[in-house]
């Protein structure tokens, strides 16, 4: 017999009549309408959002099991839900809206000793005074792989994420290193293999903290006299996720006890998954040590998502917030919006927020004034000033000395390189860069832009001043 949507929907009905309240039952079940049956996926029909948020949230489990029992273990939920006047309609509309299909992550539990000489562990989470230290594990569910969408830019990251979830520790990626731009989902997949790994392994102790937050314990621990307590609750832990684990440069007390913590871990067979907005090579100021085992495992790239990638992440975005766009619109903007995930995905909020707020409807004129907003913040002409100021903060110089008379060799390469962007990525005449520049002439700025020229080619040294600052003048 054909399966059709009324027959899965009755089906699913029944079972879930025998496992709830008669008066649950007819609140909260009865309203719904089966709609549509699309292989694995059942839509049904619901009177509002809030009827939907209370269904997510209360009944869940026992639709998840009554699906399965109907449709298998690929079986999908989506709502159609009735909207009032959403955005600028004046008759109600439908949304779909995919069924998050999972549950509230679990709290963890770690044994701990009674006495550890006669005082307490301290958990830097939580108030101390536990024998049983609670950990919460830091993670935000809404960040998963179903929502993490693949492409050629990503690709080797989330493979490489999800062998991790599936055996965390027990692959030759660890540590895995996911490095890459800004807003190109690096916390993202982070908190996705985190939540994966809790999903299949609930008795795991998983742990995301941020590099910043993780330094700030540590100089509390410090300042208590509770180092080893705190070296010891890091090294409980089955599955340490650090994010921005470049802002550890220069810590050099943070480094050191995060080296034990890493070993100890490391050596145990436990989890390290690390992120960063640079690639090892290129991170400074951070020990050779810790710099080794950083590339021990594996060092993924996130790069900039292609067009195709851009399109799905769009059409992804507005299929979970249940709201349909014509294709024209989002082709526009996946072809307008490159730089990075987060812009592409805030392009979607400001059209909804617009469309809702300002009773416009979705068009492209609207799409066109909102990526403008966005093209011109990251397009904006760099000026002669803050070209100085840049150059002056990477020697570790101010700007007064960049202009100054001085032959002193680094000052003398730091105000050459001023004039070589000045010249790059500006409009200005060589004379006027010269007078901004410490009151040079247009010749000085001609002979500077040939002489970082032929540095770039011949010393390593300065073609990495040249990359570092023009990555740094471009973002």
């Amino acid at each position: 017999m054909t399966k059709t949507a009324d027959s899965v929907w009755n089906e699913c009905l029944s079972f879930i009549k025998d496992n709830i309240k008669p008066q649950a039952y007819k609140t909260w079940f009865e309203p719904i309408k089966p709609v549509k049956l699309s292989g694995e996926a059942l839509t049904i029909q619901v009177p509002s959002k809030f009827f939907y948020e209370w269904l997510e949230e209360h009944y869940i489990k026992l639709l998840r099991v009554a699906l399965v029992r109907e449709l298998g273990k690929e079986a999908k939920l989506i709502y159609d839900v009735r909207m009032e006047n959403t955005y600028s309609s004046n008759r109600p509309q439908i949304v779909k809206i995919p069924s998050s299909n999972r549950n509230p992550l679990k709290p963890q539990k770690v044994s701990v000793p009674v006495e550890v000489d006669k005082r307490e562990l301290r958990n830097p989470f939580v108030i101390p005074g536990l024998q049983k230290v609670k950990i919460e594990s830091q993670l935000n569910p809404n960040y998963n792989f179903e929502n993490f969408v693949e492409g050629d830019s990503n690709r080797l990251a989330r493979s490489a994420g999800m062998a991790v979830a599936n055996k965390p520790g027990g692959t030759s990626f660890n540590p895995l290193l996911i490095y890459g731009g800004v807003g190109l989902g690096k916390t993202h997949l982070a908190h996705a293999i985190g939540v994966d790994i809790k999903d299949k392994y609930p008795d795991k102790t998983v742990l995301y903290i941020s590099s910043e937050k993780f330094t700030q314990q540590f100089i509390d621990s410090v300042k208590s006299n509770t180092r080893n307590d705190f070296i010891h609750f890091y090294q409980m832990i089955d599955v340490l996720i650090i994010d921005d684990v470049q802002f550890l440069s220069g810590k050099a007390g943070t480094q050191d006890v995060f080296f034990h913590i890493f070993n100890h871990l490391h050596q145990n067979g436990k989890q390290v998954i690390l992120t960063s907005d640079k690639a090892p090579v290129d991170m400074q100021d951070i020990e050779q040590r810790l710099l080794s085992r950083f590339k021990w495992g594996l060092s993924a790239e996130l790069q900039l998502p292609d067009y195709e990638t851009r399109v799905s992440i769009l059409q992804n975005k507005l299929f979970r917030d249940g709201v349909e766009m014509s294709d024209e619109i989002v082709e526009y903007i996946a072809k307008n919006i490159k730089s990075n995930v987060r812009e592409l995905e805030g392009v979607i909020i400001s059209m909804i927020a617009q469309a809702s707020f300002n009773r416009k409807e979705f068009s492209l004129e609207l799409a066109k004034q909102i990526v403008d907003k966005f093209v011109k913040n990251t397009k904006k002409e760099v000026s002669i000033d803050y070209i100085q100021k840049v150059v002056s903060k990477y020697f570790d110089m101010d700007v007064v000395t960049l202009q100054s008379k001085t032959r002193k060799r680094h000052i003398v390469q730091a105000r050459q390189l001023a004039m070589y962007f000045a010249k790059r990525m500006t409009k200005t005449s060589l004379a006027s860069i010269g007078a901004q520049i410490g009151q040079r002439d247009h010749a000085t700025v001609l002979h500077a832009c040939k002489t970082v020229d032929n540095l770039t080619e011949t010393d390593k040294q300065f073609r990495k001043y040249v990359e570092d600052l023009t990555k740094k003048l471009t973002f």
